[in-house]
């Protein structure tokens, strides 16, 4: 499953990673081949939301198809103010010139790692591309492990400790960037305000420039629950970054917005990023900026969807839960967004009779044993050694957007042939994993 092309290092430096492919990317690639070769496969490894495109945004797309020429590096005038707006509305106040647009979330995230000096600071585990974008720059990583009940924001103990320890070894050397995922990816969990707030107090009294990576807020399982974004406890420190990739499912067509914060501080970082975007993209696409300016100022066809989208998200995801834990697996509860992160320990003996001993050779296993496609958590930056991998539950919807569009609109999707098929798949993959006394009954098994 490796797409590495070299090991070289960049010239006149060290090397910095591998040249590979990410490992999301290149798992979505090997799924795809085998099934176009007749495999049967259940994919949960691709954190794609696999949703019908709202008929509203093509229309949009379609209407702007005429804006073929160059426009303002940030995005023309219409778009940043409907962004600026959409942030207002979650209670960050902020002004268009705050607002910056692009082709998608991950070249506003790589041009942030260009133009914020220092080390990076990541949550662990955490999503597959921060420490590859942040070692391009040279940037050194540094993990901090996440607390037992939450992903996407370190444990604040274990930060303090980091940050301790960095100093001990080269007080000269500066932390830069803290990343927080606010609802997570891998683990599909929302940091309580709490833990948000004693964090943000941690990087705001260190000087980090904290990344905060939204881009699942407008997907909770439970509508009204407690939601805090670190622009709100460290406003001066914190870029906000969000997309529509999985709000409104529009992945492929790749738009992303940061927030900048309304200071000299966010003024000089946002002109760094102005100036990185304009030697890369130059500016967003006209046609996309059309669809965003829309999406943005969230009309009731883009709230409605974005609702059905979040409940079928929580229904799947806590389905897929519950498969893991009833099979032995501890897993947080998800709550935001289409993963869960199991972590098989528990079954550490049982699974070594398999020849699984950490995480690559369970996901291997799952693959070429039982047909299930999952991302090791290894690629996470999580230990090696650990049975952890994260599962994306969007993939489950259907094949096409007529099955998708059936998920979306009923009222108990688990009851879908195509995803009660797929979790009777998984059901009896992992049951087969547990030692036949210790598997618990679960509601798929008694369905089939």
């Amino acid at each position: 499953m490796s797409d590495e092309v070299s090991r070289a290092a960049p010239a006149g430096g060290r090397p910095v990673r591998s040249w590979r492919v990410s490992p999301n990317l290149a798992l979505d690639r090997l799924v795809a081949e085998r099934r176009a070769a007749g495999e049967p496969l259940v994919h949960l490894g691709f954190g794609e939301a696999r949703l019908p495109v709202l008929p509203e945004l093509v229309e949009r797309l379609t209407s702007g198809a005429g804006r073929t020429g160059y426009g303002e590096v940030a995005g023309d005038a219409a778009v940043r103010r409907s962004g600026a707006a959409y942030f207002a509305r979650r209670g960050l106040p902020t002004g268009p010139e705050q607002v910056v647009l692009a082709p998608g979330s991950k070249p506003l995230l790589m041009a942030l790692f260009a133009a914020v000096d220092g080390d990076v600071l990541l949550p662990n585990p955490s999503w597959v591309t921060y420490a590859p974008q942040a070692e391009l720059f040279g940037r050194r990583v540094h993990r901090v492990p996440i607390p037992d009940r939450w992903g996407g924001v370190p444990d604040p103990e274990a930060l303090r400790a980091v940050l301790r320890d960095l100093r001990r070894a080269d007080g000269r050397r500066r932390v830069g960037t803290l990343v927080l995922t606010v609802p997570d990816n891998p683990t599909g969990t929302t940091a309580p305000p709490d833990l948000v707030r004693e964090v943000c107090e941690v990087a705001r009294g260190e000087g980090v420039t904290v990344l905060s990576d939204e881009i699942y807020r407008d997907l909770p399982h439970s509508p009204g629950r407690p939601f805090l974004s670190p622009a709100s406890v460290a406003p001066e420190h914190t870029v906000v970054l969000t997309g529509l990739s999985k709000s409104l499912a529009l992945g492929g067509w790749r738009i992303g917005l940061a927030r900048f914060p309304d200071s000299a501080r966010g003024r000089r970082l946002r002109d760094r990023v102005l100036s990185v975007a304009s030697e890369v993209w130059s500016t967003p696409s006209g046609p996309m900026q059309e669809v965003a300016a829309y999406a943005l100022a969230e009309p009731p066809p883009v709230r409605e969807r974005m609702a059905a989208s979040a409940r079928l998200h929580g229904v799947v995801a806590t389905a897929v839960h519950d498969i893991m834990v009833a099979h032995g697996a501890r897993c947080r509860a998800p709550s935001a967004g289409f993963y869960v992160y199991p972590d098989f320990e528990p079954l550490r003996e049982d699974l070594a009779r398999h020849g699984i001993r950490d995480s690559a050779s369970l996901a291997e296993h799952l693959l070429k044993q039982a047909g299930v496609a999952v991302l090791g958590g290894h690629h996470f930056g999580d230990s090696a050694g650990a049975l952890r991998f994260r599962a994306a539950t969007s993939m489950l919807y259907g094949e096409n957007a007529r099955q998708q569009t059936a998920a979306l609109d009923s009222p108990d999707p688990l009851r879908l042939p195509w995803i009660a098929d797929q979790l009777r798949t998984l059901d009896a993959a992992f049951g087969a994993l547990a030692p036949p006394g210790g598997r618990t009954r679960s509601r798929h098994r008694e369905a089939t």
